[in-house]
């Protein structure tokens, strides 16, 4: 590789780690983002489990409405119409 091609490589590199979320240094003051291990061994200790499915767009637009209008995250919404449908009439 030439040197201007390194040069344009490592000013790639040093512009990821600006843009990158919580990134530290380059003025960044937020906290650092938990790290997608970390993540999972917190959801794994909760005992959460993810859990994919194709669902239909107009299924999702109205979860994803649902979780809006009551100020849930998603995953909350999903679980509460989950286990209202499969408890016990």
């Amino acid at each position: 590789m030439k040197k201007t091609g390194m040069a344009k490589s490592d000013a790639k590199k040093l512009m990821g780690k600006m843009l990158a979320p919580g990134a530290a240094g380059f003025g960044n003051t937020e906290a650092a983002a938990v790290d997608k291990r970390e993540q999972r061994r917190r959801d794994q200790a909760l005992g959460l489990v993810p859990f994919a499915v194709k669902l239909n767009s107009d299924l999702v637009a109205q979860l994803q409405a649902l979780a809006k209008d009551s100020g849930k995250d998603l995953n909350e919404v999903v679980a509460d119409v989950v286990t209202r449908g499969l408890a016990p009439q």
